[in-house]
């Protein structure tokens, strides 16, 4: 808020939800940045255009999940009907959303993915949630390395360009986290995937905590960390480690390590060595903006991710921790707008 920035856009949205889970973990009823945010936009409709401008959506649904309000619900719905019928919302033959004409990412899997669940459930629409749900599943078909288990950022021309970004994984595994734990995975396939993205992962992993800006040791950005990556991958895996108890132990340490590895680098309240806004990149040196000079918004948004998903799992003190067994127990070329997820 401090920067000024009041667009109903990606980075803004990405951080308003994380605020929204915060608030919603202390008690706090809404956040009052979420709902400073958000209201302005309810009396005037902001123009939806591309894929990014749905996610906002995701803190005004959590909003309406607090307390129904009918001009809150009316902008919800508004970008409800963007994405069923607008005409910049292209779809790949497999049906996933392409965040460009012709172009497949995982961005879109948590910029929209995390609308469609939300909405889905306070609007008491299962279909919105199980489309949520194909959606990950469209884009882990085309994305996903059947090999390494490691998700591309994107594909071009329909191919999928083998640059494993450590962001684009954790917007796939932050959106995929949150739909099995909201039932949403009966086949298990997305839970499946996730444990084969987490294995590969964890087989990257520095001690440290926090991968390259590439996270399969590439030799182009080798030893080029980037924290936001290592943020939200630690909130998605802490959280999927609650979820599948088969997972847990390997699942959480990956969590842990990159979670206090990654806020290890908060320096006067703000993440720092976050990548800038990034288009997809067709070489893997096209990754290595790292943006010290402001701070980036979706980094600071993924470090609120880390910190309430640490919050979500972890015990309070003199508690048992949760997640142990008894067993246990007994023994983007960068725009300057920060346009491009």
């Amino acid at each position: 808020m401090t920067q000024g920035l009041s667009r109903w856009f990606w980075g803004e949205g990405v951080s308003l939800l994380a605020l929204a889970r915060l608030a919603r973990l202390r008690g706090q009823g809404p956040h009052p940045v979420v709902v400073e945010h958000i209201d302005p936009h309810i009396r005037t409709h902001p123009t939806l255009e591309h894929v990014n401008n749905l996610a906002p959506g995701a803190a005004l649904a959590e909003l309406l999940r607090i307390e129904h309000d009918a001009d809150r619900r009316a902008l919800l719905e508004a970008g409800l009907d963007w994405y069923a019928t607008a005409p910049e919302a292209t779809r790949a033959p497999n049906g996933a959303l392409e965040h460009w004409p012709g172009g497949v990412w995982a961005d879109t899997v948590y910029m929209a993915g995390e609308f469609l669940l939300r909405a889905g459930e306070v609007l008491g629409r299962p279909e919105l949630v199980a489309e949520a749900r194909e959606q990950w599943l469209a884009h882990a078909q085309v994305l996903q390395d059947p090999v390494s288990g490691l998700f591309a950022h994107g594909t071009h021309q329909g191919e999928r360009v083998p640059c494993h970004w450590g962001r684009a994984n954790a917007w796939i595994a932050l959106a995929g986290a949150d739909l099995v734990a909201a039932g949403a995975d009966p086949s298990g396939e997305i839970t499946e995937r996730l444990e084969s993205q987490l294995a590969a992962l964890a087989r990257h992993q520095p001690d440290h905590g926090v991968w390259d800006v590439l996270v399969d040791d590439q030799p182009e950005t080798r030893g080029i960390l980037e924290t936001s990556a290592a943020a939200g991958l630690g909130a998605a895996a802490l959280r999927l480690a609650v979820l599948d108890p088969a997972a847990r132990t390997q699942v959480r340490e990956l969590g842990e390590r990159a979670v206090l590895g990654a806020l290890a680098y908060v320096e006067d309240s703000y993440l720092t060595r976050v990548s800038a806004g990034t288009v997809l990149q067709l070489i893997p040196f096209g990754y290595s903006v790292i943006r010290d000079d402001r701070p980036q918004p979706w980094g600071q948004g993924l470090a609120l991710e880390a910190i309430a998903a640490w919050r979500e799992t972890s015990p309070a003190p003199g508690t048992t921790n949760p997640n142990e067994t008894d067993e246990t127990d007994e023994t983007d070329e960068t725009d300057e707008t920060g346009d491009l997820a």
